[in-house]
């Protein structure tokens, strides 16, 4: 491999482009243009332009009944769509999977509408061209003069829809978000389907993870207002004022929001955690319809 490696680790294999029926193992080598899976039997290649799908944690029928931590990458080679699943310890595909989706994705041309709505305010923006980058728990978005950052935890919903862009139909990815205390919804188009299928895929893996964590947090009014108040005011504002709370009150709910990871201490005070910020995300945007 002439260019650069980016990740190179042995784990199990198996693909149906290989001679093999059941997995090996081998050396995973990830460079910025190609995945190869290499065992001692030879060697699949697979481009990363080839690439049209990244999926984590399930495998396909047909490549193995042993498999756990899991990767599973669909590709195209020579007109047929085939599959490969990669197999290891729970921390490396963890960290192979968010290199592979940088590598599949970052620097990709991209066309943004930011702000597209504040609140329920249809704003006056355009479409502009733009690169797609992946950071830790973010997506950004690089325009000529500045960049916009999207923090996947304060992310309340996103979907696909079909806007008319420079005259023509394009697929288009509406993500709703929080940005400086205000409910936003960000447009963001790539002439790539392809792409834009990999982009909804990562999305949904980072944002299934924080909603699965949520999914057994019961909230009572107060406490949404609390964290509400967490995340709106300054560090030297009484939170017991705000919420018309006596101290003590305000130390109990404080507490059920640690117990449920939402809040956690700081030197500043209370401050949100990603699973409080999207409970946070998701109760602005409801205000706002």
């Amino acid at each position: 491999m002439s260019e650069s490696v980016i990740a190179d680790f042995v784990a199990t294999f198996n693909s149906e482009a290989s001679a093999r029926a059941e997995p090996v193992k081998g050396r995973i080598l990830l460079s910025e243009k190609r995945l190869v899976l290499a065992g001692d039997e030879g060697k699949v290649t697979i481009p990363l332009t080839a690439i049209f799908d990244i999926a984590v944690g399930h495998v396909p029928d047909g490549l193995g009944e042993f498999f756990n931590s899991t990767v599973t990458v669909a590709f195209e080679k020579t007109g047929n769509r085939m599959v490969a699943a990669i197999e290891a310890d729970d921390d490396k595909i963890e960290k192979f999977t968010t290199v592979l989706f940088k590598a599949v994705l970052n620097g990709t041309d991209v066309t943004v509408k930011h702000p597209a709505r504040v609140g329920g305010r249809v704003t006056g923006e355009s479409f502009v061209p733009a690169k797609l980058y992946l950071k830790p728990g973010t997506v950004r978005f690089r325009r000529a003069d500045d960049t916009i950052d999207v923090d996947l935890s304060t992310v309340s919903d996103f979907s696909r829809l079909s806007r008319e862009i420079s005259g023509a139909e394009q697929s288009v990815l509406a993500v709703q978000h929080l940005d400086g205390g205000q409910a936003i919804l960000s447009l963001a188009a790539m002439d790539s389907p392809r792409k834009m299928s990999i982009l909804g895929r990562y999305l949904r893996l980072e944002y299934s993870d924080l909603m699965s964590e949520l999914e057994d947090v019961s909230l009572s009014e107060e406490q949404v207002e609390l964290l509400v108040a967490v995340y709106s005011t300054g560090p030297s504002v009484s939170l017991a004022s705000v919420l018309d709370m006596d101290g003590s009150q305000l130390t109990m709910v404080l507490n059920d929001l640690r117990t449920d990871e939402l809040v956690v201490d700081t030197d500043d005070g209370p401050k949100l955690t990603p699973k409080g910020r999207v409970v946070v995300s998701k109760h602005l945007e409801d205000v706002n319809e």
